[in-house]
């Protein structure tokens, strides 16, 4: 009920200009379920008419039903209220009241500096305000600073159950490719065999690669899908299979809940100016939750932990230090592992040419870059490459013959994996072809639109089968799991004849490295009128290698070149 106080304040320059109504509900369940509340918002046009404007005058702005007030950067409708209030177009701004128009004391108090500047009125269901007298401005900034207390009351009730929920692992969050809930609500490995076939035959290839690239151009070259679940859109939930990606390997291996582990906040989200988000990875100290045996999953805890440390050491290649980053093309057989023992930084490689072969140098060079000083030391690679060769060669020959009855059975164990994912495949296109045809046959012969679409679909679905297949039979007339003679003979070499295999133009430069990293931490190297070299052995390794830029704090070893070295000249 308005009182001639409140009509005083409309003037005849108030009526001159529009009356804008805003409507706003937060979410689109409220839209569709609380249809009361936009009823009473609707019906604040009586109330500009009873101030005086006309119905034509009355323009109602409600584009913004279904979006949040905590914010003015998504809402059209309440950008384009600000727009005409400063432009003085409007003689008063009616809202239900003020957590309609804005739960934000930003975006309300800049509302009621241009309603003061342009001599905008305000009116809720309570009364009328002149935002250029200082009652009616106290009241309207007390108003929203409930309102804005009310959202926080509202998110700290929400908050507080959903914290409450994850500490006791209770929380139902999506579940990434590979687990399911069951009718009970427990989770559980996904009952479709392909699906763990995948994410199985994934981690095993991780294993065996180290590396998550190598992942993709293993399934690549195999012919494999990989299932991916819809997050939106009418088939959400549905899994689908597209060739493997890079950044979905990395997911996965840094996901927990593949290790059986419930967790909760591994992430810290923060909004900036823009409006966008920013997330940063914590600690696991630092996570809201963390439950390890929660539930079924495809690798253990120690594995999870293991891969994601062969994660952070091929990313070191990246790096400032550049430290056990994976192995790359090149012969120098010491990349990445190879230390200076003067100052006990990093080494990096450099290539030349000489008569026609490209031989490596290890050159420490770090503090000539960034403070232009002569380099600490360079050290000529070929021989010194081979020395340590020489050395691995001697600690790999006793191994040799067992490493030897290994190699087939694995060959062998990866062929019979790959080829049942084919096979499932194939399995999962014959699947989706039967329905189709049914569906197709049990059509009436006189509803001939239907009949076409049906037909379309099981000629589809026929398309997809006979892809499945050629690809199936042609991955097995080019991967039998069998070793063939020249691959047996190579095999039986490897147990006879390891230097002959070392030394081979034919071998890889980059398996030598993956050998020489296997039995191999760090070389640390001194150039004098003899290198001095120390080669360490991983059983010594328990923390990750220091590296001190300061020759005051330079590893003992360093300090010391007759300490338990061995020469070479």
């Amino acid at each position: 009920m308005f009182t001639d106080t409140a009509s005083s304040k409309v003037t005849a320059a108030h009526l001159s200009r529009q009356a804008l109504l805003y409507v706003r509900q937060s979410s689109l369940k409220q839209v569709l379920h609380n249809t009361e509340s936009a009823v009473r918002q609707y019906d604040l046009r009586g109330r500009a008419v009873a101030l005086g404007w006309a119905s034509d005058q009355v323009t109602v702005i409600d584009i913004d039903q279904g979006q949040s007030g905590a914010s003015a950067a998504d809402r059209e409708g309440f950008q384009q209220l600000v727009a005409e209030v400063s432009l003085g177009r409007a003689g008063i701004v009616l809202g239900l009241e003020c957590s309609r128009l804005a739960r934000n004391s930003a975006d309300w108090h800049q509302l009621l500096e241009l309603c003061a500047m342009t001599g905008t009125l305000i009116c809720d269901e309570d009364g009328l305000y002149d935002p250029r007298t200082f009652n009616d401005r106290l009241l309207l900034g007390m108003k929203e600073q409930m309102s804005e207390a009310e959202l926080h009351f509202i998110r700290a009730r929400l908050r507080g159950g959903i914290l409450s929920k994850a500490r006791r692992g209770e929380l139902i969050t999506p579940l990434p490719v590979g687990l399911a809930h069951d009718a009970a609500g427990h989770v559980t490995l996904d009952p479709d065999t392909a699906v763990r076939g995948a994410l199985a035959h994934l981690f095993a290839t991780f294993a065996a690669t180290g590396s998550a690239s190598a992942c993709v151009k293993a399934f690549n070259t195999a012919g494999l899908s990989f299932p991916w679940r819809h997050r939106m859109g009418p088939r959400k939930g549905e899994i689908d299979w597209k060739p493997l990606a890079h950044h979905a390997v990395l997911r996965i291996l840094h996901n927990p809940r593949y290790a059986g582990a419930f967790t909760f906040g591994r992430h810290r989200d923060i909004k900036l100016p823009g409006g966008q988000w920013s997330r940063t990875a914590l600690p696991r100290q630092e996570w809201i939750s963390f439950i390890p045996g929660a539930h079924p999953g495809y690798i253990t805890l120690d594995q999870y932990d293991a891969n994601r440390a062969r994660l952070a050491q091929n990313a070191a290649a990246h790096g400032r230090d550049r430290a056990a980053g994976p192995p790359r093309e090149g012969p120098a057989l010491l990349q990445g592992i190879i230390i200076c023992g003067t100052c006990g930084q990093r080494m990096t490689v450099r290539y030349h040419q000489r008569r026609g072969q490209e031989l490596p140098t290890y050159a420490c060079q770090r503090d000539g870059i960034e403070h232009s000083r002569r380099i600490c030391q360079a050290v000529p690679g070929a021989g010194l490459d081979q020395q340590i060769g020489q050395l691995l060669i001697d600690t790999l020959t006793p191994l040799a013959i067992e490493a030897a009855l290994t190699v087939t059975a694995e060959l062998e164990h990866r062929a019979a994996e790959a080829e049942a994912l084919r096979a499932a495949h194939v399995e999962r296109a014959r699947y989706h072809a039967d329905p189709a045809r049914r569906r197709y046959l049990a059509a009436g012969p006189a509803n001939r639109l239907v009949a076409g679409t049906l037909e379309a679909d099981w000629n589809t679905a026929l398309r997809a089968l006979t892809q499945a297949q050629e690809a199936c039979d042609q991955a097995r007339k080019h991967d039998t799991g069998q070793l063939t003679d020249a691959q047996q003979a190579r095999i039986r070499q490897l147990a006879t004849d390891l230097p002959a295999i070392w030394n081979d133009p034919a071998t890889p430069a980059r398996e030598r490295k993956r050998i020489a990293r296997l039995l191999l931490t760090d070389v640390t190297v001194t150039r004098t009128r003899t290198t001095i070299c120390r080669a360490r052995p991983p059983a010594r390794r328990t923390a990750p290698h220091p590296h001190h830029p300061d020759p005051a704090h330079r590893r003992p070893d360093a300090q010391d070149p007759r300490r338990s070295r061995r020469r070479h000249r």
